[in-house]
């Protein structure tokens, strides 16, 4: 499976678009649509709009790699959108080592979605902007639709 249009307008909405060096969150260096440097990248003079959407694609066949061998059972088009937009922003390690991953593997679909709407901390407290993003992973899981119809 690939990240669909929906799933990378997500990320891109969710990641925004820097030329130049920054602080992330979680206070790694960043650049681009949420491209952490790793060493020995610097980007001293910035980059542009093109550079950055190559990161990204580079960026997301990882995340998308993640997602098709740490996930074991079925996924719909809008729950991979959500896995692999998760690991984007949090990693493959945390997603790995999660309950979330866990209750999805066996089968628990529902827990699994529950689950994905816990990662909303950074530095231990609630962020607005994280909460938003996975209440959007959230409607491509299909769960915030599904509660909105049944109440």
């Amino acid at each position: 499976m690939q990240l669909s249009a929906a799933g990378m307008d997500l990320l891109k909405k969710s990641e925004g678009f820097r030329n130049c060096v920054y602080m992330d969150v979680a206070g790694f260096p960043t650049i681009g649509y949420g491209h952490r440097l790793l060493h020995p990248e610097s980007f001293s003079n910035g980059i542009d709009e093109p550079q950055a959407a190559n990161l990204l694609a580079s960026d997301v066949r990882d995340a998308e790699q993640a997602v098709e061998r740490l996930v074991k059972v079925t996924l719909t088009q809008g729950q991979f959108d959500a896995l692999v937009d998760f690991c984007f922003n949090l990693g493959a390690g945390r997603l790995a080592s999660s309950t979330l991953l866990k209750d999805l593997n066996c089968g628990r679909y529902d827990d699994a979605a529950e689950q994905l709407l816990l990662w909303d901390h950074a530095g231990g407290e609630e962020n607005a902007g994280l909460k938003a993003r996975r209440e959007a992973e959230a409607v491509l899981w299909g769960k915030r639709r599904a509660r909105q119809q049944a109440a």
